[in-house]
């Protein structure tokens, strides 16, 4: 059971401000909800499977295949400024 306490020291550490009120209501709501993980702890689960997902996953991209591409001049055309086969970028790190 959570208490009354450990409620004021987690609001505490989220940096939360509770009324009397909100506090009351706080401790009941988490210890409902200790509550119930206590309640999943006693379930037996001998001869269940271990699962990282409940459904099965698959891959949804596409496969990679080579496909056509712009021509070297055609993709250059549109740069600001280019250097032989390259892009030209302004130097953004000193010593390099």
């Amino acid at each position: 059971m959570i208490s009354r306490d450990d409620v004021v020291h987690i609001a505490k550490l989220a940096r939360l401000t509770l009324s009397e009120a909100e506090l009351d209501s706080q401790t009941e709501q988490l210890g409902r909800i200790v509550d119930f993980f206590n309640a999943l702890d006693r379930v037996d689960t001998a001869g269940v499977a271990l699962t990282s997902h409940p459904l099965p996953v698959e891959n949804a991209a596409r496969p990679d295949v080579r496909g056509a591409s712009l021509e070297l001049d055609a993709l250059l055309a549109g740069a600001p400024q280019r250097e032989g086969d390259y892009f030209r970028v302004p130097r953004i790190l000193d010593n390099a």
